[in-house]
């Protein structure tokens, strides 16, 4: 037969001090509270005195009670915080990275802008341009150093064309399909170009080393010695290349050659003008001898 519910506590010696207690302490709280009332209605004095007693003992518990309560009520606000700072901050390195990125896009517009602005520059005060084009890609990683350019025989490129950027001399061109044309750049061991100092017009050959560098090379022993920056030109001896094209930069002292950097470095190479080739002016025709008079015959 199941328990009755409604057991009472007096089989439970348990239930039994449980209750007693309970009783004992309604009680006394009860009595307590008779005499508060009692006292702050005959001796509010005292009333008062008992109460600040009280509230000296009770206040460091309530401090403690209160500072936990807010530090459990901080929690959820807390974490809220953290959430928010996280998020904004991965907003902020979104933007970052965009605004980088539109940096670097608007620096390669402004750098191309300019390249472009030198080059139509160029092709508006140089003389017999066939036509501007893009250098497509260049062999820097091998031994041989061509350049492959976006315009041909279409556009009337043809083999032995000088060919130069905003910066200088690239090459010539070697072979011209009918959209594209193979371009031997300065730098490989098979260019040779004949240059001449700026500064005083010295002579010289500017040979390819095939690793992105220039030999420039004395043709006379007049003055044998190069200094580091050196500007070698085109001259224009043998045609082809039109003169005064900057070719290259001395790096270090020399005697009979000196390494260089080209100014128009296969690295950066983008955009060029195809020339016609330099034709020299023939020279003068020598002037005819005068003939001798004759002289006068004597009277019989």
């Amino acid at each position: 037969m199941a328990p009755s519910r409604d057991r009472r506590p007096g089989f439970s010696r348990r239930a039994q001090y449980g209750l007693f207690v309970t009783y004992v302490l309604g009680i006394a709280g009860a009595l307590v509270g008779a005499v508060l009332l009692a006292l702050s209605t005959f001796h509010p004095a005292a009333f008062s005195m008992a109460r600040a007693a009280v509230s000296e003992i009770t206040a460091p518990a309530s401090g403690a009670s209160a500072a936990i309560i807010r530090t459990v009520a901080t929690v959820p606000q807390a974490i809220g915080t953290w959430w928010r700072v996280h998020d904004e901050n991965a907003e902020l390195r979104a933007r970052l990275a965009r605004a980088r990125e539109a940096l670097l896009v608007g620096r390669q517009a402004r750098l191309e802008n300019v390249r472009l602005r030198a080059l139509l520059g160029l092709r508006d005060r140089a003389p017999e341009v066939v036509t501007a084009a893009r250098i497509v890609s260049t062999s820097a990683s091998s031994t041989r150093r061509y350049g492959l350019l976006n315009a041909g025989s279409w556009q009337g490129v043809a083999e032995g064309q000088p060919v130069r950027g905003p910066e200088g001399l690239i090459g010539r061109v070697l072979y011209a399909g009918p959209n594209t044309a193979r371009v031997l750049l300065v730098t490989d061991a098979e260019s040779i170009v004949p240059v001449r100092r700026s500064r005083d017009g010295r002579p010289a050959l500017a040979a390819g080393r095939g690793d992105g560098l220039i030999d420039i090379r004395t043709i006379d022993t007049a003055d044998g010695k190069f200094r580091p920056g050196d500007i070698f030109v085109t001259s224009g001896t043998g045609g082809m290349f039109l003169p005064g094209v900057p070719v290259a930069r001395v790096l270090r002292d020399g005697t009979d050659a000196a390494p260089a950097r080209p100014f128009a470095r296969p690295d950066t190479l983008d955009l060029a003008i195809v020339h016609r080739a330099f034709m020299p002016p023939a020279p003068p025709a020598p002037k005819p001898a005068p003939s001798p008079t004759p002289s006068p015959t004597p009277d019989p």
